[in-house]
């Protein structure tokens, strides 16, 4: 009587052949270059380079790996590319990035958060009233442009409301472009600043980011919102980046409104380098000084220069949130 554990009596499951499995990938090389222009729940809204008339909607390749891709990325598509209804691409390979702009979502927070990848300029849109402006919101943007080598231009919109005088004082040597805007203005001179150039707009809720697309691009029809009477603040309307072509050269990618910008991925130097107008004073602290102490060069601002002792303490609060 055999045993029941002889080995003829052992079971074994054939195998698909002794041939390994390759590790090699397809080359691609008829994919499709295209530019990512918006993200919903797994499926990527892209443009061909070559025709920015279509329209494409694709997946990603699965060796690319979960949150390989965002707004902005330059990708190539296989797949089917008729652009017809029902119809998927394939995302099979990313393009190095020229600028990926980040946050964190607060300063105790290591992890990072890419906003959109590739823009070359970065347009801080803050309203002179209605919601209120947020001056460390606004150095927070500044900052996080400046660590990716970003152009920055400040956009001020409801000026009919309020007068921008204060915001343009304490910005005009800090961006390169400040542009002020009132109900029912001519747009040409922002329209001039966004050609050649990838843009992407931030700013708080309620600021007008997007109706400042809108009345650019009337064919874009993002979603507008008023301003809460009771809390001051804006509603959300846009609930993701939006990359959109304009004439005759370039894109502007539209966010959503934020509330908070964690830069604690962004180093002390960067920081400094935001705040130009305090230059002559830092030149005057020790190497290791974090200037929060009290021999600091900061000390030397006369006390009867209020703008500048706000724009001081703003620099101690951005780097204090980012060192503790």
């Amino acid at each position: 009587m055999k045993n029941r554990f002889d080995e003829d009596s052992v079971r074994i499951r054939p195998s698909g052949g002794t041939r390994p499995r390759s590790k090699s990938r397809p080359g691609h090389l008829d994919a499709k270059a295209a530019i990512v222009t918006t993200i919903d729940r797994g499926r990527y809204t892209c443009m061909p380079l070559s025709d920015p008339s279509i329209s494409l909607t694709a997946i990603t390749a699965r060796e690319l790996g979960k949150a390989a891709v965002v707004v902005g990325d330059q990708v190539d598509l296989v797949g089917d590319l008729s652009g017809a209804a029902g119809s998927l691409a394939r995302i099979v390979r990313v393009a190095p990035r020229s600028t990926s702009l980040r946050r964190t979502a607060d300063d105790n927070e290591g992890t990072e958060r890419l906003v959109v990848a590739n823009a070359d300029q970065l347009a801080i849109v803050v309203a002179a009233a209605q919601p209120d402006p947020q001056p460390r919101l606004i150095d927070r943007c500044l900052v996080a442009g400046l660590n990716e080598k970003m152009r920055i231009i400040l956009v001020i919109t409801k000026t009919d409301l309020e007068s921008p005088t204060e915001l343009i004082d304490a910005y005009k040597d800090l961006v390169s472009e400040i542009i002020c805007i009132a109900k029912g203005d001519d747009l040409t001179l922002i329209s001039a600043e966004l050609i050649n150039h990838i843009t992407v707009l931030v700013g708080s809720s309620g600021v007008g980011k997007s109706t400042l697309v809108n009345s650019l691009l009337p064919d874009a029809l993002r979603r507008t919102g008023s301003v809460n009477e009771v809390t001051g603040r804006g509603r959300h309307t846009s609930t993701s980046a939006f990359a959109l072509p304009i004439s005759p050269a370039g894109w502007i990618i539209d966010t959503p409104g934020i509330r908070s910008f964690g830069i604690a991925h962004v180093s002390t130097e960067v920081i400094e380098s935001a705040f130009t107008d305090l230059k002559s004073f830092i030149s005057n602290c020790l190497k290791s000084c974090q200037h929060l102490q009290t021999d600091c060069g900061l000390a030397e601002i006369p006390a009867t220069d209020s703008q500048l002792i706000k724009r001081a303490d703003s620099l101690r609060r951005l780097i204090t949130s980012t060192t503790s």
